[in-house]
């Protein structure tokens, strides 16, 4: 499939600007600087930190955290990988860029502040559009075209938790879908899930696969914090797909990944109640169709039953809603089936 730019955007120039050369040998720190005037600073910017490490002729990966701001085991896996990538044991060229919706980043919220942008739901982007819109543009137009492989880290963030795994998505392009799943294997997390998405419409993942991109991404824990378990699950999965792309060299670290598959919309279980949560299996438990996953407790009354929410398939409970309170239409829960 190739991904639809409008001719009106493609004409635009994007009014983001770059302090690297992404030609150039080397390591290089520097900022993506987009202009934004606001009361505080009239002439400002926002800035976003990129790393590049080239050396010679190569396969470009391209590394992103924070598509979603709450979401931090990518970012600090990128941060640490920037603070000690050398330009002469890789070959290629290696795009990090830990803070891909850097405003959302800065506050610590899934969305932006400056114009509740959800960067992962704005794809192709506008050059003319909002912040959000913007920054999705530069990367749709001037970064992913540079990238073969495309990594973007993700984590439950401050609503839902996960256990940790690395995604690939079934596509239409059998041929790109095997060196996408071949990635998602080399990548090596405790989990290794065929995705369904609740709907892929203008996200990030979805134009990198639309560009015939070697796409994949990781949801590591969640609850809008970290820990050591999942950040280095993010970091050894960064060795380890930079070996598979032949970047740098060495063996794959290899320790026992489960195999899930999400093969239909049975998977998710969605609240149709507002109240307090209690869950009612863990995060890796197996489950069977029509066992009781969650109740819902209405907070406004008490001597009331609560709702209760089942499995609509057997397989194991892969992620869950994470605050305690919960409102009518929020995500409650997934099972994936092993496979």
């Amino acid at each position: 499939m190739i991904l639809f730019i409008s001719p009106y955007f493609s004409m635009k120039k994007n009014p983001i600007s770059s302090s690297v050369d992404f030609e150039k040998d080397g390591v290089q720190h520097g900022f993506l600087k987009l202009p934004h005037s606001h009361d505080e600073s009239a002439w400002g910017s926002i800035v976003i930190p990129i790393t590049v490490a080239k050396n010679g002729v190569g396969p470009t990966i391209l590394f992103t955290g924070a598509n979603h701001g709450d979401e931090y085991e990518g970012p600090v896996a990128l941060f640490d990988l920037a603070n000690k990538i050398q330009a002469n044991n890789i070959s290629g060229r290696i795009i990090i860029i830990p803070g891909m919706n850097y405003p959302a980043f800065q506050a610590g919220k899934r969305t932006s502040p400056i114009d509740g942008g959800n960067m992962n739901r704005v794809f192709p982007g506008n050059p003319e559009g909002t912040f959000t819109e913007k920054i999705a543009d530069y990367f749709n137009r001037t970064l992913l075209p540079l990238a073969d492989y495309v990594v973007d880290f993700h984590s439950g963030g401050k609503t839902l938790d996960f256990l940790p795994f690395c995604c690939a998505h079934v596509l239409e392009d059998k041929k790109q879908q095997k060196k996408c799943v071949a990635a998602m294997k080399a990548f090596n997390a405790p989990h290794s899930v065929m995705l369904l998405e609740i709907d892929a419409v203008n996200m990030y993942d979805t134009a990198a696969e639309n560009m015939g991109k070697v796409f994949i991404s990781t949801e590591l824990g969640g609850g809008g914090s970290t820990t050591a378990y999942t950040v280095e699950i993010a970091k050894k999965g960064i060795r380890n797909i930079l070996r598979h792309a032949g970047i740098i060299k060495g063996n794959l670290e290899v320790d026992k990944t489960i195999y899930l598959d999400m093969p239909d919309d049975s998977c998710y279980i969605f609240s149709e109640s507002i109240g307090l949560v209690e869950h009612c299996v863990n995060l890796g438990d197996k489950v069977k169709a029509g066992q009781l996953i969650a109740k819902v407790h209405n907070i406004e009354r008490i001597g009331i039953l609560p709702d209760e929410y089942h499995a609509k398939i057997d397989g194991v409970f892969t992620g869950k809603h994470f605050p305690g309170l919960i409102g009518n239409g929020d995500f409650l829960g997934v099972v994936a089936v092993p496979v």
